[in-house]
């Protein structure tokens, strides 16, 4: 049997917040809960823009070689 390394229940994560509050304050946790909210929103932003900017890049790559195949099968047309 093999003994899990964080098996832990409500009451012991009760009693880690307890011990935490103590420890740091109330106010202290509210700021390092305030700076994780604000890295996780910046982190969010930022892999948006960055899926937003290859996403563009794709189009545009794709762009002249679809006016290239455009142009190749309009060459060979008499013109009207």
């Amino acid at each position: 049997m093999t003994p899990m390394a964080f098996d832990l229940g409500g009451s012991e994560i009760i009693i880690v917040v307890l011990i935490a509050l103590v420890l740091f304050g109330g106010s202290r946790i509210a700021g390092l809960g305030k700076g994780a909210g604000r890295a996780i929103r910046e982190f969010k932003e930022e892999t948006s823009s960055l899926t937003a900017a290859a996403a563009k890049e794709q189009q545009d790559a794709a762009a002249p070689a679809a006016e290239g195949q455009e142009q190749e099968q309009g060459s060979g047309q008499a013109p009207a």
